[in-house]
């Protein structure tokens, strides 16, 4: 039996194939459960008590709940990342190929696995930018149908393609729309869609998305497998543990973050201004003047939010031997001798913690000593704003694959961390000592 956060997490996914997508139902739930719109452009009057949010770009979101206790308030923030890898469609997008083929220009973003997008239907989604009257709105676009495919070379006429595969993006990833087609087609295509004229679009942010639906697979149903599950997973557990629980004494955040793939530098990413931003706009509020605004963030925590790499079940050796995570073992804990995580000794205790009251089981990876690993975004929110900070993440096989693979019960273990998480209240006491109550 799969429990009902598990359904509705794969519901999310299905529902999201784009940052763009998964920051406007974000939005949605946060406007359903009582929560005001802020916009960063004007004035801010807030309330003890109240929630609010916020969105950068149309693909990021910061939303908080408001203590009614603030004479000595902390932030309690998580934090995970709306993009994931994929390929996006460039502005003249359109190859014709005299009268056979018509191509889509595309390029990549971030660090897919070039394989696993070929010789499968696909479609595009994103935002496009109407003009309407004297003003330039985003509207989100999804092409519900089967309009795509990239096309492998045949075994025929490539014999070596088991045995050394190599991809070049501007040559064998571009993906195939249709035969002979008049120009303009896409533009119409999105017009229709949109139910505008062609001349109002003035700009778009495209990307390919795959068309397969989330399934529940294995012999006892213990394994989720979906597209973007890297973020979205994170996105998910961390909005829901965030909704169920409150603390008086605490700011409660929930941050979700655009570009993480690609290095998180834009306006909208974990390394911008968004958290510092918000997080000084609300002390503000609270009491003018930026002494209490850095005695709460020195009392703040932070967990990091991005999915981890589980053993591969053909590969074991890819994993370090005793720092190794398996799904549906428990949220992971993850740590780095050169900091491309957060985690501490300080953070990690935390971590355990809170991961005891909640009864969530807790798994610790660390890369192979003589492997390079990925990054995520934790460390670059905190050049921005500094607070004591560990990076989780829930285990998967596949990471950066257009279809990936988890545990079907990680999910529910990180929002009941992140239920215990946003009902604690810390504060630092003295030197290297910070006190968790609720």
């Amino acid at each position: 039996m799969i429990e009902k956060e598990v359904q509705e997490l794969l519901s999310f996914i299905d529902g999201n194939p784009t940052a763009y997508h998964t920051t406007a139902s974000v939005r949605n739930i946060l406007l359903k459960e009582g929560f005001s719109e802020l916009l960063e452009s004007r004035r801010w009057q807030l309330e003890p008590g109240r929630s609010y949010f916020v969105c950068r770009n149309g693909s990021s979101i910061l939303a908080f709940r408001m203590g009614e206790q603030l004479e000595n308030y902390s932030f309690n923030v998580a934090a995970a990342h709306t993009d994931s890898p994929c390929f996006r469609i460039k502005e003249n997008a359109e190859i014709h190929m005299g009268r056979k083929y018509t191509k889509l220009n595309t390029e990549g973003y971030g660090g897919m696995i070039c394989s696993t997008w070929m010789d499968r239907p696909l479609s595009v989604a994103g935002r496009v930018l109407i003009k309407e009257n004297n003003a330039i709105t985003s509207r989100l676009l999804t092409l519900d149908r089967d309009l795509l495919m990239i096309p492998s070379v045949a075994i025929h006429m490539d014999r070596e393609v088991n045995d050394k595969a190599s991809y070049n993006k501007q040559v064998d990833m571009l993906p195939l729309l249709g035969g002979a087609a008049e120009e303009g087609v896409l533009k119409k295509l999105i017009a229709a869609e949109l139910q505008v004229a062609e001349e109002q679009i003035l700009g778009s942010d495209l990307f390919l998305c795959i068309r397969e639906k989330a399934a529940v697979w294995g012999c006892n149903e213990e394994f989720i497998s979906s597209g973007r599950l890297d973020d979205q997973q994170c996105v998910f557990g961390i909005l829901k543990g965030f909704l169920n629980a409150h603390c008086a004494r605490s700011i409660n955040v929930a941050a979700f973050f655009d570009n993480e793939e690609v290095g998180s530098g834009t306006k909208q990413g974990a390394a911008s201004t968004f958290l510092y931003d918000v997080l000084h706009r609300i002390a503000q509020n609270v009491c003018p003047g930026d002494e209490d605004f850095h005695r709460a963030v020195a009392s703040s925590f932070m967990f990091s939010a991005d999915n981890a790499h589980a053993v591969h079940p053909n590969h074991p050796e890819y994993t370090d031997v005793n720092n190794c995570t398996y799904m549906n073992e428990g949220v992971v804990v993850k740590v780095h001798a050169g900091q491309k995580y957060t985690s501490d000794g300080m953070s990690m205790a935390v971590a355990k913690e809170l991961a005891a009251r909640a009864g969530v089981p807790l798994q610790y990876f660390a890369n192979r000593s003589d492997k390079v690993g990925g990054s995520t975004l934790g460390n670059l929110a905190m050049a921005q704003v500094s607070m004591n900070c560990v990076d989780i993440g829930l285990p998967q096989l596949a990471m950066h694959s257009c279809y990936e693979t988890a545990g079907a019960r990680d999910t529910v273990s990180l929002i009941r961390l992140m239920e215990e998480f946003y009902a604690s209240h810390f504060e630092e006491t003295a030197s290297g000592t910070l006190t968790i109550s609720k």
